[in-house]
């Protein structure tokens, strides 16, 4: 009999406190993305545990509460009972007012759990088991079995001194392969755009491998390097996105797999926004795509779509919780800045981006570029999203109208990682286990099989 999650509650603590408290002579170090928290777990599990106690940032009461366990080494010891780890999977992100969630999926050989790290203000507030939310073995092992062969390839980032892991899904057979390359969204997002329970681009990887259809995904720049690009006050949207897909495309076509003359660019919400400037760029390069798909875009500045998400996630508790309504206010209020960008320090920051950033989004029409692309372009939208609407859809229409390389498909009943849903579930409908629709992979695997080379 599998031991119950519950009796592991105790083992570790969780510290929900607000000033966080820098300890050791080493310059602790914060927990700012997802792909820090993996790094960390992974330290504690199979690493050098006892580093951490002074090489990350942890509040004073997480550092007093786990002095007792002889710090987050002792903490290791105390997890015996779980047996030897196996398997560490990727990161999903719940935020819960000022404080940061990282769920962390970690097989064991007497049974899986989420390690779930919470974080305060870049400070590690406190450490807990959860229930699994990751694959289950015998269903990883089915999926492994079904859908191809993933060869791990990386993306060389030497600007960074590094590269962004990636994996390669190749279908069965020899190829060589039509292949896309999948572009996240805003934010820290790992190769598989981990929502919650969600898993979108995995499920894009493993349903056209089925199709016959390569495809790659990789963690995202600032996933993977999140702390150095935290003071990088000139980051854009061109260095956070644009130039790793591009370096992505030249990677594969030089893969025997692949046919270099049939890569399409797939680009999710803000990597939707992105294509046509990506398009541009990808004038300079050896290879370019032979076709794009934007899926759910914003076609319209990205503070007016953050200011209509804003609204819409406050009125599911006007009336309960005072604390969620200052904080919209607030978030509102950083936005207003923007209309005084030119008079603001290039350090300043709105939104958690630096100046720059937002100048360059305020400059780039995506609508006004995207009438220069000639290749194949396919626009999906859920009519369910919140996120990015109909609206956003229409507009791209519209910007393009009767322009024959071109296609839009809205999908009823679809949410912004076009799974099943509802706009009045809000956040929580990420909360499901639930996978991409199959006729959204089979309308993209049939226009990525009929792009000409």
């Amino acid at each position: 009999m599998k031991p119950d999650w519950k009796s592991f509650l105790c083992i570790l603590l969780v510290c929900l406190l607000f000033l966080p408290g820098a300890r050791g002579e080493m310059a602790p170090q914060p927990i700012l993305t997802p792909g820090e928290a993996e790094t960390f777990v992974r330290t504690f599990l199979t690493g050098d545990a006892e580093s951490l106690n002074t090489q990350v940032l942890v509040t004073d009461e997480l550092h007093t509460a786990i002095a007792s366990f002889g710090g987050f080494s002792g903490l290791v010891r105390s997890l015996a009972s779980l047996g030897n780890i196996k398997e560490i999977g990727s990161v999903s992100t719940v935020s819960n007012g000022n404080l940061t969630e990282y769920h962390v999926p970690c097989r064991f050989t007497a049974m899986a759990v989420d390690l779930v790290l919470v974080v305060q203000d870049g400070a590690v507030a406190g450490l807990v088991t959860s229930p699994f939310t990751g694959v289950e073995e015998s269903q990883a092992e089915t999926e492994a079995d079904e859908n191809g062969q993933s060869v791990p390839l990386n993306i060389p980032v030497p600007e960074l001194d590094g590269e962004l892991p990636g994996v390669l899904t190749l279908p069965d057979g020899t190829g060589p392969f039509p292949a896309v390359v999948l572009v996240h969204g805003s934010g820290p997002s790992d190769r598989d755009e981990t929502v919650m329970q969600q898993k979108p681009f995995l499920d894009l990887a493993y349903g056209l491998a089925k199709q016959g259809i390569a495809v790659y995904r990789y963690d995202k720049r600032t996933y993977v390097y999140g702390s150095k690009l935290a003071e990088d006050v000139t980051l854009n949207l061109e260095d956070e996105t644009i130039e790793d897909a591009l370096h992505a495309v030249q990677m594969l076509a030089d893969r025997d797999e692949i046919d270099p003359k049939r890569i399409v660019v797939l680009g999710h919400s803000l990597g939707g926004m992105a294509i046509p400037a990506l398009d541009k760029s990808a004038e300079e390069q050896a290879v370019r795509p032979a076709g794009y798909i934007l899926m759910a875009a914003p076609a319209r500045r990205l503070d007016v779509i953050m200011r209509e998400q804003l609204h819409f996630l406050d009125s599911f508790t006007q009336g309960t919780e005072k604390e969620t309504g200052s904080q919209t206010e607030s978030a509102l209020k950083q936005l207003d800045r923007l209309e005084e960008i030119d008079s603001l320090a290039d350090t300043e920051k709105i939104a958690g981006a630096y100046v720059p950033y937002w100048k360059w989004l305020m400059q780039y029409d995506p609508l006004d570029a995207a009438g220069s692309i000639t290749v194949p372009c396919l626009v999906l939208q859920g009519q369910e999203d919140y996120q990015v609407t109909m609206q956003d859809f229409g507009l791209w229409k519209e910007a393009v109208l009767n322009r024959s390389n071109w296609q839009f498909i809205a999908y009823p009943g679809l949410v912004h990682t076009f799974v099943q849903g509802e706009k009045s579930e809000g956040n929580m409908v990420y909360a499901r286990n639930a996978h991409v629709e199959q006729q959204v992979i089979s309308d993209i695997a049939e226009f990525v099989l009929s792009v000409e080379p």
